[in-house]
C-alpha cells in the first residue's frame, strides 16, 4: 500500500465514485435498494392477496414502483375491488396504491 502514487489514488476514488453513483436513484430510476424494496413489497402484496378468500388474486396483477403499488385487471365484483386495495393500503411500505387499472367485470 505505500507504494500508490497519486494517479493510483485518483483512479480508485474515481472508480468509487462511480460505484456509488451506479447505486443512487434518479427521479425516472430506482437505486438498487429500491428496485429491491419494491419487489419484496410486490410480493408482499402478492401473498396478502392469496391468503384472502374475498379476492381473486389470480385475476390481479400487481407492480411496484418506488412504493407505488399498482394494481391492474378484472375481478367479480365492486367489493372484491376495494378490499384488494385496502389490503395492499394496510401493508408498511405502501406509499400509495394505484387502481386506475383494477376493473369490475360487467
Amino acid at each position: 500500500m505505500r507504494g500508490w502514487t497519486l494517479t493510483q489514488a485518483v483512479v480508485g476514488i474515481v472508480l468509487l465514485a462511480l460505484v456509488v453513483m451506479g447505486c443512487a436513484a434518479t427521479p425516472t430510476e430506482r437505486s438498487t435498494g429500491e428496485v429491491i424494496d419494491d419487489s419484496a413489497l410486490t410480493t408482499k402484496v402478492k401473498a396478502v392477496l392469496v391468503g384472502d378468500p374475498m379476492v381473486s388474486a389470480l385475476a390481479i396483477s400487481v407492480s411496484t414502483f418506488k412504493g407505488v403499488v399498482s394494481l391492474t385487471g378484472i375481478v367479480n365484483s365492486e367489493s372484491e375491488r376495494k378490499r384488494a386495495i385496502q389490503l395492499a393500503e394496510e401493508l408498511a411500505g405502501v406509499r400509495e396504491v394505484d387502481a386506475r387499472n383494477l376493473f369490475v367485470r360487467r
